[in-house]
């Protein structure tokens, strides 16, 4: 009995700090790419409507809150939020700055997903897709090349 209660506090703890665990997201592009000029990474441009786009909470929930993409993320991306929500209030600036990137690359639907090299020269452009974590890295890694 002392075995099973100690294997179960020891799955939970488990599942708990896995589920702790989550990409880091930032929301200024200038300093995204610093960091991935220094830590020679992609930048990942997620434009979401993070509060209303079914898609894009698909994604968030198949792909980008899974293990297997957060730790391909510490080690490869650099993630930048570009959201665009209906109910959460984004600071003007945060507004006027999303707009800005909106309107530079052409997004015309959500989720879309501009990637960059650590240069900043756009590398390409994924949206959601099937597969979960695994499909979406694969595409990843092609535009590392």
């Amino acid at each position: 009995m002392k075995k099973l209660i100690l294997g179960t506090v020891v799955a939970l703890a488990v599942i708990g700090a896995t589920a702790a665990e989550s990409v880091s997201w930032l929301t200024d592009l200038p300093k995204a790419q610093a960091q991935a000029k220094t830590e020679k990474k992609l930048v990942m441009l997620d434009f979401t409507g993070s509060d209303w786009c079914g898609w894009c909470i698909k994604l968030n929930n198949e792909v980008f809150s899974q293990p297997e993409f957060v730790e391909y993320a510490k080690k490869n991306v650099v993630c930048v939020e570009v959201d665009f929500p209906n109910k959460k209030k984004l600071s003007p600036e945060q507004k006027k700055a999303n707009d800005a990137l909106a309107a530079k690359y052409k997004i015309e639907g959500y989720p879309t997903i501009i990637v960059l090299d650590s240069e900043g020269k756009k590398v390409g452009e994924l949206g959601y897709m099937k597969g979960g974590p695994k499909a979406f890295i694969a595409e990843l890694n092609k535009l590392k090349k």
